[in-house]
């Protein structure tokens, strides 16, 4: 079996089980929707979602694909090591009992151990038409945290839309002068989730009932509004509205045309992943 080409750094670490300086890999502080491949061999061996930050310096992960990790005790006798199953290189050491995350489980990986490929370049790979859908309910923060765990939702990022003034910043929209609202820009496989799907979550993790606020945060540019494509969409969203009033809910969640989306500044992308904190005015409550 044919391997491909390591560097001398990724040879003393792959094959010579050597571990990389603390907080120097690519990936330590890497929080892309996406798979972690081996470096030597190509195979999967972990899946963005698993990925944590536990300010260890080295990437951490509380799972792993299935079948694609080895483990053998370590020469010290001590530590149990972790191995690519398929080739066999060396990726770092696994743990457990720290508490760091609910699976109480963090595997300490070298990042020149791995590669990644993202989620839009697995979709592009796999031959999947993928969409994307535009919704705004509060602080985005919120909203991207808990649309990105439904099955189907490739990635998510937050942005603004809706406003007047081109690539406007987080100081701009929040001076309420730019006409923007922070919305999600969330992209999906339609082969597994449907945009009714995705609007139905939209509903039941924010109220949809607050005119321009969400929680304790106020201000037109946290109104609740669904961008949308077509006309399909439309109708799909004032049915969900329609069917919301009907159960006596005041609903004042506007839909609108699309508009151009704008990425907000990185200090925002993945806000609750990087910090390891929760939505502060964002839960998930049953509507439908």
């Amino acid at each position: 079996m044919s391997y491909n080409k390591l560097t001398p750094e990724e040879a003393y670490v792959i094959l010579n089980k050597g571990t990389e300086r603390p907080f120097t890999g690519e990936y330590n502080e890497h929080f892309a929707a996406g798979v972690y491949t081996c470096k030597q061999c190509d195979a999967p061996l972990y899946r963005s979602e698993d990925k944590f930050p536990s300010h260890c310096g080295w990437p951490s992960f509380d799972d792993e694909i299935e079948g694609a990790i080895r483990r053998e005790v370590d020469a010290d006798g001590r530590r149990i090591e972790i191995l690519c199953a398929n080739c066999g290189g060396h990726l770092g050491h696994v743990f457990e009992g720290e508490m760091l995350t609910r699976k109480n489980v963090r595997h300490c990986v070298n990042s020149l151990s791995m590669n990644f490929v993202s989620a839009e370049e697995l979709a592009r790979q796999q031959g999947s038409a993928l969409k994307t859908a535009y919704f705004a309910g509060g602080c985005f923060w919120g909203v991207e945290h808990l649309l990105q765990q439904q099955p189907g939702v490739v990635s998510v990022v937050s942005g603004y839309m809706g406003g007047h003034v081109d690539n406007p910043s987080y100081e701009q929209v929040c001076s309420k002068q730019t006409g923007h609202l922070e919305t999600v820009e969330v992209l999906y496989d339609p082969a597994v989730v449907s945009f009714e799907t995705l609007a139905k979550l939209f509903f039941e993790i924010h109220d949809p009932t607050q005119e321009d606020g969400q929680g304790p945060d106020i201000g037109p540019q946290y109104a609740s509004a669904i961008f949308v494509h077509d006309e399909e969409e439309r109708g799909v969203s004032e049915c969900l509205i329609a069917e919301l009033e009907n159960k006596g809910l005041n609903v004042v969640t506007r839909v609108l045309p699309m508009a151009p989306f704008w990425r907000a500044e990185e200090f925002h992308q993945d806000y609750y992943v990087r910090t390891g904190k929760v939505p502060y005015c964002h839960r998930y409550q049953k509507r439908f």
